[in-house]
């Protein structure tokens, strides 16, 4: 696979609570460069990533991130603002206390809610897969078809473990036509993220594939 398809769905990624703004403005700057899908920031600097980066690349950012327990109100005051702040991409979390508790209804709910804040913009539904059983997560890629979501996203990468490729095959038998699948968390090399794309990831959430391109001269 030629290595510029794959930093075309890469969504270049820098979560990392330490995160300056000169980092998120290198990480743009890596965007732009390598024509990346998106880069992925923390909701705080949205505004002023939106600001500095213009239509040149969009901006993802995270709501209930990382770990989904937040009130449904309060995840779509957080997309709502994202959106008025310029984020052009939300990858939301879901409350997985609701997933284990069967209380499918209010996650739909919630994810819908999210989606009317988003105004249009791109929904990714992240369900934390390492947390949860094959019966779980084939009953999230139903909710998340049903809910009209853009993406099914694996992993925040601030669980204990990533996107495998055996959850990626498995959303893909799962999801309905209209759902497309992110892979993220743990994605460390090129042939890493050729396989999830084979397997059939639409995106990656990763920030090493920029930085193996970098290193290794390969553009």
């Amino acid at each position: 696979m030629d290595i510029q398809e794959i930093l075309g769905k890469c969504d270049h990624t820098q979560l990392s609570v330490t995160a300056t703004w000169e980092d998120i403005r290198s990480l743009i700057d890596d965007g732009i460069k390598y024509h990346t899908a998106s880069v992925c920031i923390p909701p705080c600097y949205v505004a002023e990533a939106k600001g500095y980066a213009g239509d040149k690349i969009a901006i993802c950012t995270v709501i209930g991130f990382p770990n989904g327990y937040n009130t449904k109100e309060v995840k779509v005051f957080e997309t709502a603002e994202a959106v008025k702040c310029g984020a052009d991409e939300i990858d939301m979390v879901i409350n997985i206390g609701d997933l284990k508790a069967k209380r499918y209804e209010k996650i739909a709910e919630e994810i819908g809610a999210i989606k009317q804040a988003c105004g249009g913009k791109i929904l990714k539904v992240i369900i934390e897969t390492c947390l949860l059983t094959e019966e779980e997560k084939i009953k999230m890629c139903e909710i998340v078809t049903a809910a009209n979501a853009d993406f099914i996203k694996t992993s925040t990468g601030f669980s204990k473990a990533g996107a495998t490729f055996e959850d990626v095959a498995l959303f893909k038998k799962h999801v309905g036509k209209n759902v497309k699948i992110k892979a993220a968390g743990g994605i460390g090399s090129i042939a890493d993220a050729e396989k999830f794309v084979s397997l059939g990831a639409d995106r990656l959430g990763t920030s090493r594939i920029v930085k193996i391109v970098k290193e290794e001269g390969l553009l």
